[in-house]
């Protein structure tokens, strides 16, 4: 099998990582619950397509934190959907850092929908729920609205803002260029309903998470 980016699957060492030691003080006790995530995607999430074989050696500090570092921007209680959901990051790493979040993902694509159900079976969490459709197609509206490496700001806003209920956040993680995506739409996130915008950085070891907050 090979990946979007050309490599053979069956090359690839997909054995599970070791979580770094800062990992505990980010999940407590929920540890051994995201290591067994950790294990699927690094297993079936690549000989699935979900993970590129190339991004296991990094799946916990380039993913897993990546996505963990920013749920304790989430309020306590607040309804969740992820936008583009993927493998589940960082929706199911933030349901299972957060039980008391009520976690939907919104993933248009069949064979991810079916992963990441089985996953949540797997896992056991039951805070989490799958809706196979596009964003544009989802009327309900939630507390906070995130996506990951889903669509460039401007595009984003407009598929992930009129899920945003007055007074919630959409938070998009997003990398270096962060800043000048924003200044390409920030017009845009105004006319869609933000009242406020900020660019945050929440640190994670050596690769920091950059991520736009824009409140509606």
């Amino acid at each position: 099998m090979t990946d979007a980016g050309g490599a053979d699957a069956d090359s690839v060492d997909v054995s599970r990582e070791t979580p770094p030691p800062h990992a505990a003080g980010v999940f407590s006790t929920r540890l051994s619950v995201v290591e067994q995530f950790a294990s699927i995607l690094a297993s079936d999430g690549v000989t699935r397509g979900l993970i590129g074989p190339r991004e296991v050696p990094r799946l916990w500090d380039r993913h897993i934190l990546n996505s963990a570092v920013v749920e304790p921007r989430v309020p306590q209680g607040s309804t969740v959907a992820d936008v583009g959901s993927g493998a589940g990051l960082p929706g199911l790493v933030w349901a299972i850092a957060r039980p008391d979040l009520d976690v939907t993902l919104i993933e248009p694509l069949l064979r991810r929908t079916v992963f990441l159900d089985e996953v949540i079976e797997t896992l056991g969490l039951d805070n989490v729920t799958v809706v196979r459709a596009r964003a544009e197609d989802v009327h309900d509206v939630f507390d906070v609205v995130t996506a990951r490496a889903v669509a460039p700001l401007d595009k984003l806003g407009r598929w992930c803002m009129p899920l945003v209920r007055p007074g919630g956040v959409l938070l998009a993680l997003k990398g270096r260029a962060a800043q000048d995506e924003l200044t390409a739409s920030t017009a845009t996130l105004h006319r869609l309903g933000a009242t406020s915008i900020v660019v945050a950085t929440y640190e994670n070891g050596d690769v920091p998470t950059t991520v736009v907050e824009v409140t509606k």
